[in-house]
C-alpha cells in the first residue's frame, strides 16, 4: 500500500509540474509573444527548478525523513499556484514596462524577460513539486538492495505523469478550461498532494512503531 501511495504521488507531482510548464507557457506568450524564446526559457527554467529541487529533496531525505516535511514544502506550492491569476499579471507588467515605451525592447532582453517571467511564476512551486521523488524513493526502499528497483519504478512514474500532463494539458484542459482555471486547478491538486504527504507520514510512522513494538 505504501509503495502503491508513493507511485501515485510522485505521478500526480508530474502531471502538476508538466501542467504548468505547458500552461505556463500559453500564458507566458500572452505577454511576451509566441517566440521562440518564450518556450526556451520555460523549459530551461523548469530543468533548473526540477534539478534543484531533486537535489535538494534528496539531501533532505536523509536529514528529514519524516513525509511531513514535503507538506510544509507543497502547501506554501499550492497556495502560490493558486494565486498566480492574481499576482503574475502585476510581475509581468513590471517586467515589460521596464523598458520604455517609445524604444525597440534591446535584443538581449527580448531573450532574457521570459525567463525572467518564467522564474518569478513558475520555478518556486516546480521545485517544491521536484522534490517528492527523491524522497519517495526513500520511503519506498525498504532494504538497500531495493533502492535501484525502486528508485527507477518512482522517476518512471513521475516520468509517466508528466507525458499525461503534456497530452492532457494540450487536448483537454486548454480546450475546456480557462488559463486561470487550470492554475486554481494545479494550485488544489498541489495541496492535496501536501495532504496526502502528511497522510503517508502517520501511517509510515504508525507502521515503524508497530515494528518496534
Amino acid at each position: 500500500m505504501r509503495n502503491v501511495a508513493a507511485t501515485l504521488i510522485v505521478f500526480l507531482g508530474g502531471f502538476a509540474i508538466m501542467v504548468l510548464e505547458i500552461i505556463g507557457a500559453r500564458y507566458l506568450a500572452k505577454d511576451f509573444g509566441s517566440s521562440f524564446y518564450v518556450w526556451v526559457s520555460q523549459i530551461g527554467v523548469i530543468l533548473a527548478a526540477l534539478a534543484l529541487g531533486y537535489s535538494f529533496g534528496g539531501a533532505m531525505a536523509g536529514h528529514f525523513q519524516r513525509l511531513a516535511f514535503l507538506a510544509w514544502l507543497l502547501a506554501p506550492a499550492g497556495l502560490f499556484v493558486l494565486g498566480i491569476p492574481a499576482f503574475a499579471p502585476r510581475l509581468i507588467n513590471a517586467i515589460i514596462q521596464r523598458h520604455p515605451a517609445d524604444a525597440e525592447i534591446p535584443p538581449l532582453w527580448q531573450k532574457l524577460d521570459p525567463a525572467l517571467g518564467s522564474s518569478l511564476v513558475f520555478f518556486l512551486p516546480c521545485f517544491a513539486l521536484a522534490t517528492l521523488s527523491p524522497y519517495m524513493v526513500r520511503v519506498a526502499a525498504r532494504q538497500l538492495s531495493h533502492v535501484g528497483r525502486t528508485s527507477g519504478r518512482i522517476y518512471a512514474a513521475s516520468t509517466v505523469g508528466s507525458i499525461a500532463g503534456v497530452f492532457v494539458s494540450g487536448y483537454v484542459l486548454l480546450e475546456h478550461m480557462t488559463v486561470s482555471n487550470i492554475f486554481r486547478a494545479t494550485g488544489v491538486l498541489t495541496l492535496l498532494l501536501g495532504l496526502a504527504c502528511w497522510w503517508m507520514d502517520g501511517r509510515v510512522a504508525g507502521q515503524g512503531e508497530a515494528i518496534r513494538s
